[in-house]
């Protein structure tokens, strides 16, 4: 069985492969945001492993580890058996799907998006793939009315710039059609920097432009983690109005960036965080 993507619930709807294909016991789940559906949709007894990046709820933990979900091994997934796997948007690399593919082990990717509709659409193209769509219409009509009642509309939105990193004194930054641009809007936020798409490193001079109001980063530990001190100290940051009222917000990247049952509870912790709600 070969399934390299299918683009979306249509696509899954009108697949030729019946939906008793996808009910399967022995799931692999790769991307956080996949696993968190797995678990909102009630079928985390069926997953038998997941990827690096699913780490909510915290019960994941307890399932092997197939490795991060953009440098996938035939071996470390081929090792847990898996009869159906499930995968964000840009997991792989294609090399591994297509060994995967050749021992006949079915590999859905589940498309993204960063608005309201992506998120229902990504719970019911999953819940398809697990053979449960009437479970995925119920989850996806619960978040997606979450989201409708969300009222995060302001007189003056802010100005943000998500940064993903600060390595070696480089601002790498979010421009437009990301997780981190999609949840801005949602939040009631403007992102600060829309000369392009994806995440790019920034000139000092851009980032003196795009002069946000508010920076937004993800909390966490290690080698990319950005104390406030240096963040302020930064040559480009602190000429912008973020740095003169010290004003940064750290959240959960899952959590900010999954695009999964939980972006409701995102945008409102954003929204809280950027107006000082709370």
């Amino acid at each position: 069985m070969r399934i390299r993507m299918l683009t979306g619930v249509a696509a899954l709807l009108t697949s030729a492969l019946s939906t008793s294909a996808f009910a399967e016991d022995r799931v692999l789940s790769i991307g956080g945001s996949i696993t968190e559906i797995v678990y909102a949709l009630g079928e985390q007894d069926r997953l038998i492993a997941r990827d690096t990046t699913s780490s909510f709820p915290s019960s994941v933990a307890d399932l092997p580890d197939v490795g991060y979900m953009r440098a996938l091994s035939p071996e470390g997934v081929l090792s847990v058996d898996p009869t159906l796997i499930i995968a964000e948007e840009g997991s792989g690399p294609l090399e591994t799907i297509q060994v995967l593919e050749s021992a006949n082990i079915p590999f859905i990717t589940i498309p993204d998006g960063f608005d309201r509709q992506a998120v229902a659409t990504k719970i019911q193209a999953v819940a398809q793939a697990l053979g449960v769509p009437e479970k995925g219409a119920e989850l996806a009509a619960e978040i997606d009315a979450q989201l409708a009642a969300l009222d995060t509309s302001v007189d003056a939105p802010a100005r943000v710039m998500f940064i993903l990193s600060t390595q070696g004194g480089r601002i790498m930054a979010s421009g437009t059609n990301t997780a981190a641009d999609g949840i801005i809007a949602l939040a009631g936020g403007t992102n600060a920097v829309v000369g392009f798409e994806g995440y790019k490193p920034l000139t000092d001079e851009a980032v003196t432009l795009a002069a946000p109001d508010v920076i937004v980063m993800m909390s966490r530990d290690g080698d990319h983690a950005t104390e406030d001190a240096d963040l302020w100290a930064h040559p480009a940051i602190s000429t912008t109005p973020a740095a003169q009222t010290q004003s940064v917000v750290r959240i959960n990247g899952l959590l900010l960036l999954g695009f999964g049952p939980r972006t409701p509870e995102a945008a409102t912790a954003l929204h809280s965080a950027l107006y000082d709600e709370g």
